[in-house]
C-alpha cells in the first residue's frame, strides 16, 4: 500500500486512468477526508439512493461507528481455508492499491466490512441463498465516525476506459445524497405474522442431544431454532438499525447486505479486536432475564452466578479462549471468575481477555482460532460442530458467524453474530440458540430461546 501526499481528487482520479492504461490492470485508489460531524444512520438511509449494498457497523464499548454505500471491490472464500484465503487477497489488493489518507485514522481509507458463515461446509441452503460463505466489501463510499470526528473515504477501483470528469460529476452526486439527501425510510415495521419452524423437532434434538452427551459422544453442544416473521411492507432497514441503536447501547450492531437481502444484529458478543497491537476477546455464556425490579434483578443475577449449568459452560469459553489466544499473543490476561454483563432484556456471565498479538500476527489469524467458541459450537470444537450440522432443524448461515471489519492498518473487529435476522423483503428469519448439557431440559431450553428472540422481534413489530 503506497501512502503519498495528498493531491486534490482531480488529479488523484486522473493519475489512476493514466496508471491503469500503462500497467494494463484496474486501479484501486483511496482518498480520505475529514467532514462535518455526520449522522451515521441518516448515511445508511440515503446510501439506498447510490447503492442498495449498504453496511454498518457500530462498536458497544467505544463511539466508533462504520457506514459503507456500494461496493469498490468484494472479496470471497468459500475454501476450508477461507479466513487465510481472504487474508491473502486482503494482502495482494493492499500492496498495489494507493492509499491517499493524511490523517490514518483506525477505519478510514481501505476498510473491508462483512462476514463469514458459522460452518463452511453446511450444504443446506434455505433461506441463505444470497449469502456467500464469506464475504469482505470495500464500500465505495465509508463514513466513519470516531467520537467527535467524522470522515469520508472514497474507495474506486479505476479503468483505463474511465473518463475523469464523467467520475468526478457521480462522486460529486453520490456525495450530495450521502450528506445532505432526504430520508426515506423512517418507519418501523409492521408484523403481520410470525411462525415457529419445527419447534417440537427442536425440542426432540435438545432430548437427543442430552442423551448423546450422556453417552460420551461429546461434552456440549448449542442448538439453535429459527422463527420466521412476515410483515406488511418490505422492512424499512435503517429504521430498523436505529432502533436498535437505541435499545441496545451495550451491543454491537451491525448490517451486512448481499444480493439484496441483509442480515442485522445486535449482538452483546465480541469475538475480538485488534488496536494498536492490543488484543481484546470476551467470554460471554450463560444467560438470565433481566428483574422487573432491582431486587429481583440482583436476585436472578446471583442465581446466575451460581448456576453449576451456566457456570460450566462459560468456563468451557474461557479455556477455549484461553487456548486460542496463547497461540498468537502475550502478556495474557483472564480474571479468576465472570462477573455479570447487564443488557436491555438479558444479563449474561462475562469475563473479559486481553493481550498482545504477537508481530506477525493478524485479526483474522485470531478470529480463525476462535471462531467458532464452545458458546456458539460446543465441546469438543469439531465433534459439536459436526454434530450441529447433522443434527440442527435449520440452516445456520451466517447466524452465530463472525461479522465485523478490519482496516489497512491490522485494526479491527469481529463480534459474533448472534440476536440476529435475516432480512429478506416483506419476511425475516430470527436465530436464537442454547448451550445443552447431559441435564439441559428441553422447554427449558426452548423458554431460553424464546427469551434472546425477545429483543429483535420487538424492534421488528413483535410481541
Amino acid at each position: 500500500m503506497l501512502h503519498v501526499k495528498i493531491p486534490q481528487i482531480d488529479a488523484i482520479v486522473e493519475e489512476a486512468i493514466n496508471r491503469a492504461a500503462l500497467e494494463g490492470e484496474p486501479q484501486m485508489i483511496s482518498y480520505v477526508e475529514q467532514i462535518d460531524t455526520a449522522d451515521s444512520i441518516a448515511f445508511l438511509d440515503r446510501a439506498k439512493q447510490v447503492s442498495s449494498h449498504r453496511l454498518y457497523w457500530r462498536s458497544a464499548d467505544e463511539e466508533f461507528v462504520l457506514a459503507g454505500a456500494g461496493s469498490a471491490k468484494r472479496v470471497y472464500s468459500g475454501d476450508q481455508h477461507r479466513f487465510n484465503e481472504i487474508e491473502a487477497m486482503w494482502t495482494a489488493l493492499q500492496q498495489k492499491a494507493h492509499v491517499y489518507d493524511m490523517f490514518s485514522e483506525k477505519g478510514t481509507g481501505l476498510v473491508a466490512i462483512g462476514g463469514f458463515s458459522f460452518d463452511s461446509k453446511e450444504e443446506k441452503a434455505f433461506p441463505w441463498e444470497a449469502f456467500p460463505d464469506s464475504q469482505m466489501t470495500i464500500p465505495m463510499y465509508l463514513l466513519t465516525n470516531k467520537g467527535d470526528s467524522s470522515f469520508l473515504t472514497t474507495n474506486l477501483l479505476i479503468f483505463k476506459e474511465d473518463h475523469k470528469q464523467q467520475i468526478l460529476h457521480q462522486i460529486k452526486s453520490d456525495k450530495n445524497h450521502l450528506l445532505h439527501g432526504e430520508r426515506t425510510e423512517v418507519r418501523l415495521p409492521v408484523c403481520t405474522n410470525t411462525s415457529e419452524i419445527q419447534p417440537e423437532e427442536w425440542k426432540d434434538s435438545v432430548k437427543k442431544a442430552t442423551e448423546d452427551i450422556k453417552n460420551g459422544e461429546l461434552e456440549k453442544v448449542v442448538l439453535a431454532r429459527e422463527l420466521r416473521v412476515a410483515f406488511k411492507e418490505d422492512v424499512q432497514l435503517a429504521a430498523v438499525i436505529e432502533k436498535l441503536a437505541a435499545t441496545q447501547p451495550n451491543s454491537y450492531i451491525f448490517t451486512v447486505e448481499s444480493d439484496g437481502e441483509h442480515f442485522i444484529g445486535a449482538t452483546p458478543e465480541r469475538l475480538a479486536k485488534v488496536d494498536n497491537q492490543q488484543l481484546v476477546s470476551t467470554c460471554l455464556a450463560g444467560t438470565t432475564p433481566r428483574g422487573k425490579n432491582d431486587e429481583e434483578d440482583k436476585k436472578l443475577g446471583q442465581a446466575l452466578l451460581d448456576d453449576p449449568k451456566n457456570c460450566q459452560e462459560h468456563e468451557f469459553v474461557v479455556q477455549m479462549i484461553r487456548q486460542a489466544v496463547e497461540a498468537c499473543c502475550y502478556n495474557i490476561d483472564i480474571p479468576e471468575k465472570p462477573v455479570l454483563y447487564p443488557l436491555r432484556n438479558l444479563q449474561h456471565l462475562y469475563t473479559p481477555v486481553t493481550a498482545t498479538l504477537e508481530e506477525g500476527y493478524t485479526l483474522l489469524d485470531v478470529v480463525s482460532r476462535l471462531h467458532p467458541t464452545p458458546a456458539l459450537g460446543g465441546m469438543p470444537q469439531k465433534k459439536s460442530v459436526e454434530y450441529i450440522r447433522n443434527h440442527e432443524v435449520l440452516n445456520r448461515g451466517w447466524y452465530a458467524g463472525p461479522v465485523g471489519w478490519f482496516d489497512g492498518r491490522n485494526n479491527g473487529e469481529f463480534a459474533v453474530a448472534i440476536r440476529s435476522a435475516l432480512i429478506q423483503k416483506d419476511e425475516a428469519s430470527l436465530f436464537a440458540g442454547c448451550g445443552v448439557v447431559e441435564d439441559s431440559d428441553p422447554e427449558t431450553e426452548y423458554d431460553e430461546t424464546g427469551v434472546k428472540l425477545k429483543p429483535m422481534l420487538s424492534v421488528l413489530g413483535g410481541y
